[in-house]
């Protein structure tokens, strides 16, 4: 096979002085997998091209100014040209600072060394003989990679290809184990391999679509946005969710079932038993395509055999498990969509399996717009799937524990030492480390010590590993800081692979940026490490070859010398040049060898035939019954920590922190509760409080959403030591797993939330990166020209001019200080101004309620002071009603919070489009949407009284 489907790759328009070209690529951030172009001056080249370790201003700034215009792909069939506001801003990631552009070495593992620029030879001889040294007196067990689902596939293959097949243990997990494991041992016991057996398609062409523990709209918005747009075309398609918050995605629903955390497999039980009692199995499809109806109903039986007790047991009101049953019943074409609201459990696997088994009963799988639909966090959590990055799997959906598998992939690799068991997953690999049982790892692309359960014992383990190789693409992130070698890694924009999304869907991550400084393919890397070490077989003269042989891997024994078939196969895919790698169209598996003449045609829809992935071709009914969480609520820990993301920022902020317009909506970490539950813990609104486990703590911000049930908070995953003092909720997680899938907790673990006292709090906005004077609490946002810093101090400020001297550290010639002081008040503020600019300012006070932020930030941004300016900074607040634009709602357009509301009031407006008609807001990706309607209905309210 030589030749694929192919998609204009790149365009070329010119003027008389900046030529530019497009390049169609994959966005990185969710599991969507949305095609993006991005127009680039092709100066940029000469920008970015050569970056030293830090590069020089000048340089840095000719890369900003010419960085590319990203936009939707509308040839991509997963976004037809939409793109989440996350994605519309790539192109203000792409800039150099504290990228990470040279290798580096430190001689301990501590954040107070500096790490010594060296050579490449330098850094990979110390992995190579690091690791080669450490296999050699404790055995391949003894070393580790842990990955991540930002990899492409590429990288992840060579990853499970060395370690595997040539180190010879099976050591090696992923990130991708803290958000979709269970999905994957779900899949693969119902199905008898890890398939998603839907498509995007599969959503506009449902008449009931079930949100359990997805809050889309926030973490997915351009698949919500498909969503939203069904409802309007089709407005008796009706919408479920099923989520103990009320989130953004509820604002869309017919039904918001508001169960108890943990008691999904009750409900689904009692789904299935609901089902089955009204004689709605699918009796033909459940005889001639499954085993185990029998024993699932029994265990439903006894957890779910009627509503009354279902109801009890998830704390709903009978009428609403009664009416999500009977439209689920009355529902021939229903899609559940499923992400980590039910993954991170304890139980995760058995609730994917509750889900599956009330659609394999009514044989609602294999059809146009039925079946169960998990939906990954990562851009490429299923490309690592497919090659085995998890340490109980074998690449192309092969089985570690199967001899004749681990047979086949050893011939095939040529392999000398192919692991024989099962590694060591997320949780316990770390735990190894602690215990001294591990003693080399390399991390790649990912953050561990942010991201992880019990992080705070996370980072203790690595502090004292023997050998830890972090390869990545910033210079500091709290586990580079525990790194004894840093390796420079290429970024978005730079990377040259393939990322499957979560409907199957391969697609093309192109390269439009030269690599900066000395970076380096993270597959290059592991190669070359691979050839220190003495193995052969990792000389590929570029990525299209590793896809060649991972395709052709995906071939072999797939249904023949008695392996069963597997549905994963890219034989179509086989023997693509390089020509052809690079100008491959997005295509979903299995991809069947084309006809003669033909090209390769990808497959949408899976089990239409009804034959399933296990070796007689019948799914299986798994029997499960409900389990609560492994550490319950107690009188010291009364209230139930849920985790997740919010709405523009990503995993622990690496990219989408660099990012202005992102860091507007959620500026810092939040501990969001209901306001009885505040009460009763000492807490107000506004203020710090400390979220405390018997596994670790942190410090956030109370605040009350509004969609909180009683007994419950909830705290963003993404802050981290660069961007605050103490924020990482990781390290508050226990670290329960799920006995199938090794998937963490993260969402039920039991806390208290008590004062966090503070004598005062301020604000400041500044040039300087940092701050010369450090604070008992902090936090870091990014600003367009500025930085601003959240702050809070325990220790009474005795002078409050000297200290905001010291704290700024101000030096520049002739800077101009401007202050304001009320003693009896506490209240201070101050501003310095250079040359007629504002260069810093910083308001200072007892109580949190300190003046508005976002009018400030337009005076950080423009050129000169005006004298009314000067005035207004002392007073605390703009002199113009209207100045201040409030709280960013809309980040796609910058439209804050007070010039929503003013235009609803001015205008009359009544609905959402309205909103958008008039000043643009939730025009492009949606995600605001909801938020817009509820500020119509306070808006409408107060308005009424």
């Amino acid at each position: 096979m030589s030749n694929a489907a192919v998609i204009p790759l790149v365009s070329a328009t010119s003027s008389v002085d900046v030529p530019h070209v497009t390049v169609r690529t994959t966005c990185p951030y969710c599991g969507v997998g949305c095609g993006v172009e991005a127009v680039c001056v092709t100066a940029l080249g000469d920008a970015r091209r050569g970056a030293p370790e830090h590069a020089p201003e000048n340089k840095q700034q000719n890369a900003q100014a010419a960085m590319p215009e990203i936009r939707g792909d509308a040839l991509h069939p997963a976004n037809a040209g939409r793109l989440c506001v996350k994605g519309a801003a790539l192109g203000e990631t792409l800039g150099l600072e504290e990228r990470l552009l040279a290798p580096a070495m430190r001689t301990r593992n501590d954040v107070m060394e500096t790490p010594r620029t060296v050579s490449w030879d330098t850094a990979l001889d110390a992995v190579a003989d690091g690791f080669r040294a450490v296999i050699a007196e404790h055995g391949p067990d003894a070393v580790a990679f842990y990955v991540s689902g930002q990899l492409l596939t590429e990288d992840y293959y060579v990853a499970n290809k060395l370690m595997k097949g040539f180190i010879g243990s099976a050591n090696i997990d992923t990130n991708s184990r803290l958000c979709m494991s269970s999905a994957v041992a779900g899949h693969k016991r119902a199905f008898g391999e890890d398939v998603v057996p839907v498509c995007y398609d599969d959503l506009e062409a449902a008449d009931l679509i079930v949100l359990v523990g997805s809050n889309a709209a926030w973490c997915h918005p351009v698949l919500f946005q498909r969503i939203a747009r069904l409802k309007e075309q089709r407005p008796a398609v009706r919408v479920v969710v099923v989520d103990p918050r009320h989130t953004a995605t509820c604002e869309l629903a017919d039904l918001h079932v508001a169960l108890k955390p943990g008691s999904d497999v009750w409900l689904f039980n009692g789904l299935l038993s609901y089902l089955a009692d009204r004689g709605l199995t699918d009796r033909a499809f459940v005889g001639a395509h499954t085993h185990g109806v029998a024993e699932a109903l029994v265990a439903a039986a006894a957890d779910g055999g009627d509503i009354e007790s279902v109801a009890r047991t998830c704390k709903l009101a009978v009428q609403t498990v009664r009416r999500f049953y009977e439209m689920f019943a009355a529902t021939g074409r229903v899609v559940t969509v499923f992400s980590q609201g039910v993954n991170q459990s304890s139980s995760g696997t058995d609730k994917v399996n509750s889900i599956i088994n009330c659609h394999l009963l009514t044989g609602r799988i294999g059809k146009p717009g039925a079946g169960p639909f998990s939906i990954t966090g990562q851009p490429n959590a299923m490309g690592g799937r497919e090659v085995g990055g998890l340490a109980n799997m074998l690449a192309a959906h092969l089985e570690l524990d199967n001899a004749a598998h681990r047979a086949l992939v050893q011939d095939f690799w040529g392999a000398p030492c192919m692991a024989v068991q099962p590694g060591l997953k997320a949780v316990p690999l770390f735990e190894a480390i602690e215990a001294g049982r591990v003693k080399a790892i390399w991390i790649m692309g990912t953050n561990p010590v942010v991201s992880m359960p019990e992080a705070d014992r996370v980072r203790a383990a690595l502090a004292r590993c023997e050998l830890v190789v972090v390869s990545d693409v910033m210079a500091r992130t709290d586990t580079a800081d525990l790194a004894h070698v840093l390796l420079p890694a290429l970024a978005w924009g730079e990377k040259d692979g393939t990322v499957t999304n979560s409907e199957r869907r391969i697609s093309r991550q192109r390269p439009f940026l030269p690599p900066p400084g000395a970076a380096r393919a993270d597959w290059d890397l592991l190669c070359d490490v691979a050839r220190r070490m003495g193995y052969r077989g990792f000389d590929y003269p570029g990525p299209h070859a590793i896809f060649d042989e991972h395709a052709r891997l995906s071939t072999v024994g797939n249904g023949t010398g008695g392996v069963a078939p597997r549905q994963f196969n890219l034989a179509g895919l086989t023997g693509l040049s390089r020509a052809a790698y690079d100008a491959l169209a997005s295509i979903q598996w299995p991809v069947p060898c084309p006809a003669t003449g033909t090209g390769p045609t990808g497959t949408a829809r899976l089990y239409a035939d009804g034959r399933f992935s296990h070796a007689d071709g019948r799914a299986r009914f798994v029997p499960v019954r409900g389990c609560w969480p492994a550490h319950g609520i107690d009188n010291d820990y009364p209230l139930v920590l849920n985790t997740g993301r919010v709405r523009d920022h990503w995993h622990t902020m690496t990219r989408t922190g660099k990012v202005p317009r992102l860091a507007g909506h959620t500026s810092e970490a939040a501990v969001d509760m209901h306001p009885h539950d505040a009460l009763l813990c000492g807490v107000r609104e506004g203020e710090l409080a400390r979220v405390r486990s018997r596994w670790g703590a942190m410090v956030a911000r109370v605040r009350h959403g509004g969609g909180m049930p009683r007994g419950s908070v909830f705290v963003p995953i993404h802050w981290n030591a660069q961007f605050a003092s103490d924020a990482r909720v990781g390290a508050v997680v226990n670290a329960a797993v799920d006995a199938v899938s090794g998937e963490p907790e993260f969402k039920h673990t039991p806390v208290q939330v008590e004062p966090f006292p503070v004598s005062w709090h301020a604000f400041v906005l500044t040039r300087t990166q940092e701050l010369a004077t450090p604070a008992t609490y902090w936090t870091r946002i990014q600003g367009r020209q500025f930085v601003r810093y959240e702050l809070a101090g325990r220790e009474a400020i005795a002078d409050a001019g000297a200290w905001a001297r010291a704290l700024l550290d101000v030096k520049a010639a002739g800077a101009e200080w401007l202050e304001y002081e009320d003693a009896t008040a506490g209240v201070y503020r101050a501003a310095c101004v250079v040359a007629g600019r504002l260069e810093a300012c910083v308001f200072l006070s007892p109580r949190p309620d300190l003046p508005a932020r976002t009018w400030l930030s337009v005076l950080m941004e423009n050129d000169a002071l005006a004298t009314p300016e000067r005035a207004s900074l002392l007073a605390g607040e703009p002199l113009e009603a209207g100045t201040d634009t409030g709280q960013i709602v809309c980040a796609c357009f910058g439209v804050g919070r007070e010039t929503i509301c003013r235009a609803i009031r001015q205008h009359g407006l009544s609905t959402a489009a309205e909103v958008t008609a008039c000043i643009k807001a939730g025009g492009n990706c949606g995600s605001c949407v909801p938020e817009i309607g509820a500020l119509l209905l306070a808006c409408h309210a107060v308005q009424a009284a």
